[in-house]
């Protein structure tokens, strides 16, 4: 498959999980990024049949986010035929509603799931809200565990960053023991509770610019409690975006060396891929997998290689703005699959 880019519109900073369901849901990028001038170099695949396959069996997902526009006019049935005929095998929910197709329990999502031979693996709901009844972590607890548990997931997380309390050390440190006790209740009923990031996790403390934000998420949570889903395309827009600190000093960082220190931290991945963009104010312009800079065969192989983890991690296709769902879905499905470890 080509990698050849495409034109996709601006992407916003903060994206909403919550359209679909009325649910609210130190190396320089040149290790795993190709330069735009040569995007075809190490993660061009090997002649099929040769290597072994990069990505696990049984562990390619996608975030139901990318194809919101279909689950909420077509409905959930044909939305899963058609990934299992693009050879997915995980689904992670942003929602349980299916707008104009119609009511549907959870009992009978899950059942649709496993007959189109998909395992519902994580759902996003929101971090908190103002309204007392939302449907968030922080307002309801309970109720989010109890329809996670009904689907069957092994994991339940939010999209939505530490920024509840500010951007200082002690804020992060209050959202981080809140993560803890949603953690806690998670283990409590055999999930794992993960957050999401985008690119303004890897952004410096107000109150202390030598420290990253990201660096208090991760210390301040207890590793058997809390859990990362990295998306490792905001992941590279925060390289981007902060390999400086205010003050202009160099503070590079590799979105990879944090999984590799950590890997069990990591159950899940967004795969999402992007073109070099300095000109866009997060370096890069989000494509379908395959059609961008992202080297997905040395991600990938780096962290399934390491011992006893080929098969601990979920690795979730995603497009915020695709410009048509079922291609994005098809095509990046074809593109993980034909890749293979270099012999």
């Amino acid at each position: 498959m080509s990698r050849t880019s495409q034109t996709d519109p601006e992407l916003t900073h903060r994206l909403t999980r919550r359209g679909m369901l009325g649910v609210a849901a130190g190396a320089t990028a040149a290790a795993l990024l190709g330069a735009a001038a040569a995007p075809a170099t190490a993660a061009e695949p090997t002649a099929a049949g040769r290597g072994r396959p990069v990505l696990p069996p049984g562990r390619l997902g996608i975030q139901l986010y990318s194809l919101r526009d279909k689950v909420s006019t077509l409905g959930f049935a044909p939305v899963f035929a058609e990934l299992e005929k693009y050879g997915y095998d995980e689904v992670e929910f942003a929602g349980y509603t299916q707008g104009s197709a119609g009511p549907i329990t959870l009992a009978q999502l899950k059942r649709l799931a496993r007959n189109h031979g998909l395992t519902p693996i994580g759902s996003h709901v929101g971090y908190y809200a103002s309204d007392p009844n939302a449907y968030t972590f922080a307002q309801n607890l309970t109720k989010v565990l109890d329809d996670a548990q009904a689907l069957g997931l092994k994991h339940i997380g939010t999209a939505s960053g530490p920024f509840r309390y500010g951007s200082t050390v002690d804020a992060w440190k209050r959202a981080a023991e809140e993560f803890n006790t949603y953690g806690a209740a998670a283990k409590a009923r055999g999930m794992k509770f993960y957050q999401h990031n985008h690119s303004d996790e890897f952004s410096f403390a107000t109150d202390n610019p030598k420290v990253r934000l990201y660096d208090v998420l991760l210390a301040e949570t207890d590793p058997d409690l809390v859990f990362l889903e990295m998306d490792i395309f905001w992941a590279y827009a925060g390289q981007f975006r902060f390999s400086k600190r205010p003050d202009g000093s160099a503070a590079p960082f590799e979105p990879l060396d944090y999984v590799l220190r950590q890997p069990h931290r990591y159950p899940l991945f967004h795969v999402k891929d992007g073109v070099s963009d300095p000109s866009n104010q997060f370096g890069y312009r989000m494509v379908d997998v395959g059609d961008g800079d992202i080297d997905y065969q040395k991600f990938i192989s780096a962290v399934t290689r390491l011992r006893g983890e080929r098969l601990a991690h979920h690795w979730q296709t995603e497009h915020d703005q695709p410009t048509e769902s079922y291609t994005f879905a098809r095509r990046s499905s074809e593109y993980l699959h034909s890749l293979r470890e270099n012999c």
